[in-house]
């Protein structure tokens, strides 16, 4: 398997014989369903040459110069350092937001707008298609909070920067458009940063101060919030290796734990937080996925239940074949993200 992106650690253990599927699929969605491709929107779908194509300038200068004259220069949402590091804002003083802004959260070593590179395709595929919805680029957010770099994909952990900085740029994309919520689509390691940014509360990562507050929930400010292809219950390639690297760890990893007289122990402590209580993401909660997602592997299932299911989520969409898997539950999802964002259904 070539390292793309994500959540690759090398090699998955097959854990026997495990079997069950966790709780019941919701009404909305059934599994096994047969293979729906929903291609990413072309330009003509799309109708004008301006929207074709994400631009890979960054944000805008209005949004830039808020951002530093309101105290977030630190966290470098714009990420000039990379091709497609960020996206969004409004083209000046006079531009107007009239649709719910939507952010876009990446996985790990992903980056905000793809620019060709293999496991970077970012959100061009979402921000094209809702851009051929009416929406503009002052309602269309998107920072890089990693490296973006696939070699360095073992190093990344929900760590005290990466969690404050999503955490940080939700509440500047709150403050900046004047939106009283805003809807939040996720991806891969993006999904459980995610979470805790809007769960709040306390959180520790020793290599970085030890406690720190992230705030106060959020949940209030955020509408819809969709997580695809994420490993809430952790990876079963990390029960292969080990809390051995920090993708993997016990801490702030995505560490599965391990089965103890039928009881799973020692999950990573970051996972167990997110675990420890629902439905604070959103006031709906939607979730897409493939069983045969090549990064989560084996049937997407971790100890008898699917790790990229959201406790507590208003539906599904769930996918059992080719052509989807970890990265294409994403770039070929558009629709569907844009009918739960929108509609609050699962096509």
């Amino acid at each position: 398997m070539r390292l793309r992106h994500s959540l690759f650690l090398a090699g998955t253990l097959l854990l026997g014989s495990i079997t069950g599927c966790g709780e019941g699929l919701d009404a909305e969605s059934t599994l096994p369903e047969s293979p729906e491709i929903e291609a990413p929107a072309t330009g003509e779908e799309l109708g004008t040459a301006e929207s074709a194509a994400v631009s890979t300038t960054g944000l805008t200068a209005h949004f830039r110069q808020w951002l530093s004259s309101n105290g977030y220069s630190s966290y470098d949402f714009a990420r000039d350092d990379l091709s497609g590091g960020s996206y969004g804002g409004k083209a000046s003083s006079t531009d107007t937001v009239v649709n719910q802004p939507v952010i876009f959260i990446h996985g790990n070593s992903d980056k905000a707008v793809g620019t060709g590179t293999t496991g970077q395709s970012g959100w061009n595929a979402s921000i094209e298609y809702f851009q051929s919805k009416g929406y503009k680029t002052s309602e269309l957010y998107a920072t890089t909070w990693g490296p973006a770099n696939a070699a360095l994909s073992a190093y990344q952990y929900h760590s005290k920067t990466n969690v404050m900085k999503v955490r940080k740029f939700i509440e500047a994309v709150l403050r900046y458009t004047g939106a009283s919520k805003v809807d939040i689509v996720t991806h891969s390691m993006g999904v459980t940063l995610t979470r805790k940014a809007v769960l709040g509360g306390w959180a520790n990562d020793s290599a970085d101060g030890g406690d720190y507050y992230v705030g106060a929930p959020l949940t209030s400010s955020v509408d819809t919030f969709v997580g695809i292809a994420g490993a809430n219950l952790g990876l079963t390639s990390c029960y292969q290796t080990g809390p051995t690297t920090p993708t993997c760890g016990s801490t702030n990893g995505l560490y599965p734990g391990y089965l103890y007289f039928g009881f799973v122990v020692s999950r990573s402590t970051y996972l167990n937080d997110l675990l420890s209580t629902s439905g604070y993401e959103g006031a709906y909660r939607y979730t897409i996925y493939s069983t045969a997602d090549e990064i989560i592997g084996y049937g997407g299932i971790v100890y008898g239940s699917y790790t990229s299911r959201i406790p507590g989520q208003t539906g599904e969409k769930v996918y059992t074949s080719y052509p989807y898997g970890h990265f294409n539950s994403k770039d070929l999802t558009a629709a569907v993200q844009y009918s739960m964002v929108r509609s609050h259904v699962v096509p």
